[in-house]
């Protein structure tokens, strides 16, 4: 079944889960999750990335982020990657570390935030890694210790959790940490299965039932739509692929399904390297979503969309398929 596409928009909050390949460790020892850590604050700084809470599991990390600056997607890659090099390095092992991509989850802040923060921080106990609530307030890979004053993470947003739990910080403190420990009793979702994690998350909140249909979005329809409106103004809509399809057959006198079919066929191969260029760079998809509409390997794409360049090198006329 075809990956649905990434929601990344800047200025918005999101729970990313990621986890170790087959459920295998991604953190051996303190000298890992310390690398993590620090590569992590680094890079929350350098890309302007809130964080609102965090927490180092054995095989499986949480994080409530808003990305500023730089897309969630390219934060996430030069962490993980950078991580992932490091670690097979040190343990002299090859391969994937994490199972497939992380997961993402747009949540609607103004309704979800503290319940957010509440579980990704509560997750080492349910997890049997701290064991009681005064051990999580002092546990190093966790960002309740921080909220706490007892830790301290450049980059972690501290402030903003804790202005809406009281006016003076010995107060807030105090009345946070009630707020999580309240979360302790609750059934929540085991910390390793995010399956089922979206509507338990909206029943705690009272709004079970005014989940929007998309499962990467934790909020109703009216937050949907909204971020649906910033996403297009940020990210300007692209032709749709089909439409494009459509009108490169047209161009090239070849039918649609001609075009979805792999053929060495000279009027066809050249139709499908044409609409690969046009579809990258000019009406700005990706790779992944070309090769699922065509069927082909993402390598395949690139090789076609190089061919598709000097193909239209002397057919510029095709450029006027494409919106204004």
């Amino acid at each position: 079944m075809p990956r649905t596409a990434r929601l990344d928009i800047h200025g918005l909050l999101y729970h990313v889960i990621v986890r170790g390949i087959e459920r295998r460790p991604i953190f051996h020892d303190d000298r890992d999750r310390t690398f993590f850590v620090e590569r992590f604050a680094a890079l929350l700084q350098e890309t302007q990335t809130d964080c609102l809470a965090w927490s180092l599991l054995q095989n499986h990390i949480h994080m409530l982020l808003r990305p500023r600056s730089a897309s969630l997607s390219t934060f996430m890659r030069r962490l993980l990657t950078s991580y992932a090099v490091t670690f097979n390095l040190r343990h002299k092992r090859c391969g994937h570390l994490f199972q497939n991509r992380y997961k993402s989850l747009l949540c609607d802040e103004e309704s979800y935030l503290l319940e957010l923060v509440r579980y990704v921080h509560l997750n080492p106990l349910r997890a049997g890694l701290a064991a009681t609530m005064k051990d999580l307030s002092t546990y190093p890979w966790c960002g309740h210790a921080v909220v706490m004053g007892n830790r301290s993470l450049t980059g972690q947003n501290t402030e903003e959790v804790l202005e809406r739990f009281g006016k003076t910080l010995k107060n807030a403190r105090a009345h946070y940490e009630t707020f999580v420990s309240e979360g302790i009793t609750t059934d929540a979702p085991e910390p390793e299965q995010a399956k089922g994690l979206r509507r338990w998350l909206a029943g705690q909140i009272g709004k079970g039932n005014d989940l929007t249909a998309d499962d990467r979005v934790l909020g109703g329809e009216n937050f949907w739509q909204e971020m649906h409106l910033e996403a297009e103004a940020e990210h300007p809509t692209a032709m749709p692929l089909p439409v494009l399809l459509n009108r490169v057959a047209t161009a090239f006198d070849v039918t649609p399904e001609q075009l979805l079919r792999r053929t060495r066929v000279l009027g066809v191969a050249d139709a499908r390297a044409a609409f690969c260029y046009l579809a990258a760079h000019a009406g700005g998809h990706s790779g992944a979503e070309i090769a699922r509409v065509l069927r082909m390997s993402r390598s395949g794409v690139c090789i076609a969309i190089s061919r598709g360049e000097i193909l239209l090198k002397n057919r510029m006329d095709l450029l006027k398929i494409l919106p204004s």
